[in-house]
């Protein structure tokens, strides 16, 4: 049985290829030409978690329709298809493996809102198949895939939204400005805050692939291991198979607004500590990280810290970003909110609080075919993933990275 199972991973990933390259060639789908009319035909891949997100949030959009739901166990499709039904009054395309998908012509865009290992390969197809593309925080699940997908976008002439809906927040967008326009003075650090409960998820070990789903394809170009709940659907997150981390999770909005604040791409100068010290669990990735970037250049630095316990907030943030300078500092809490503090006094600032639509961004930007309309750009996506895969290296080697952001 186990042989097989090996022999099955090797078929996968030699039929990927073959798929990609039917997909790619001999012609790209030219990109398509919206009229007054139509609406952005979208498929939602990955239903279980985010993915509930995804489909009411372009639902939600006047030119836009969600008309394909894809995951590879169909008791998670089924119930996310009959809810469909259910609340907007109308049927909906069920797929179980991505690749039918990308084949369907009538599919304008997708939404992916897979596991972190399929980020990137899922992009790239899409990419090739002539499809715009939403994915979801990572971008990548390797700091390699995230210049691929880079790559792929352009080549392709691609619209790539990264799920970093931040970026379009009202407040968050002010914040910046003041930033950059010397409200808190010289800017030479900024701190991301993810202190989020992650409790024991315990030690299920080996169990029985339930019929329902697809195995093969839920691991697609992951390592093929023994099936567990141990990592489906959610826990994933802890596995190094699929997942990050919580530096790689939650903590992509914060590093990504850390390099967005700062004005930085990669780092030169990588360190890190944590480990797991509460639970004797199934996680592979440490339950508190540390982290800081060094840009020795620019004279500037990045703390980051993952905090998964009863902890207490940082001027009253739990999750976001604290940005200090030479004048005061400022705190963005979450996705929509933002404080300033002023001088040696801690003088209140300027502070607002407006979310924003990142899904309206994203159809805005395909719908009119310019990818300077994204908040978003699939740029940010691997830079911001990518720091949180350097911080993760320098934690796996336990070794400082000397990193060339250029080669």
């Amino acid at each position: 049985m186990k042989e097989k199972k090996k022999e099955s991973r090797r078929s996968f990933v030699k039929k990927s290829a073959s798929a990609a390259g039917q997909l790619s060639f001999p012609t790209i789908i030219p990109a398509n030409v919206f009229g007054a009319n139509d609406k952005v035909r979208v498929a939602v891949l990955g239903v279980n978690g985010r993915g509930e997100n995804h489909i009411q949030g372009f639902m939600n959009q006047p030119d836009s329709v969600v008309v394909c739901l894809c995951d590879p166990d169909l008791n998670v499709l089924g119930k996310r298809a009959q809810e469909f039904e259910a609340r907007y009054s109308n049927k909906v395309i069920q797929q179980q493996d991505l690749r039918r998908v990308f084949e369907d012509k009538s599919i304008d865009a997708v939404s992916i809102a897979t596991p972190n290992h399929w980020h990137a390969l899922a992009t790239i197809w899409a990419c090739q198949a002539g499809k715009d593309v939403y994915v979801e925080k990572p971008g990548s699940h390797n700091i390699s895939e995230g210049r691929k997908m880079v790559e792929a976008a352009k080549k392709y002439d691609r619209i790539v939204q990264h799920g970093v809906q931040l970026r379009s927040s009202v407040a968050v967008q002010e914040a910046i400005k003041h930033l950059r326009d010397g409200l808190i003075g010289n800017v030479y650090m900024a701190r991301g805050l993810v202190f989020r409960w992650r409790d024991d998820i315990g030690k299920k070990g080996p169990g029985t692939i339930p019929k329902e789903l697809d195995y093969d394809l839920w691991t697609g170009p992951a390592a093929m291991q023994p099936y567990s709940e141990d990592w489906v659907h959610y826990n994933w997150h802890w596995q190094w198979n699929y997942g990050n981390g919580d530096v790689g999770n939650q903590g992509i909005h914060e590093t990504d607004l850390c390099m967005w604040g700062l004005n930085v791409g990669f780092p030169e100068v990588i360190t890190a500590g944590g480990g797991k010290f509460l639970f004797d669990d199934a996680k592979q990735t440490p339950e508190l990280l540390a982290t800081t970037y060094y840009y020795p250049k620019e004279k500037k630095i990045i703390e980051f810290e993952v905090r998964p316990w009863i902890t207490n907030a940082e001027n009253g943030a739990e999750v976001g970003n604290i940005f200090y300078g030479s004048e005061g500092y400022l705190v963005v809490y979450n996705y929509d909110r933002y404080e300033s503090f002023l001088g040696r006094n801690k003088k209140p600032g300027p502070t607002r609080r407006e979310d924003g639509d990142h899904y309206a961004n994203f159809i805005k930007a395909v719908l009119a075919h310019d990818k300077s309309i994204l908040n978003a750009p699939v740029e940010t996506a691997h830079l911001a993933s990518g720091l949180a895969h350097l911080g993760n290296i320098a934690y796996r080697t336990g070794r400082t990275l000397y990193f060339d952001p250029v080669t």
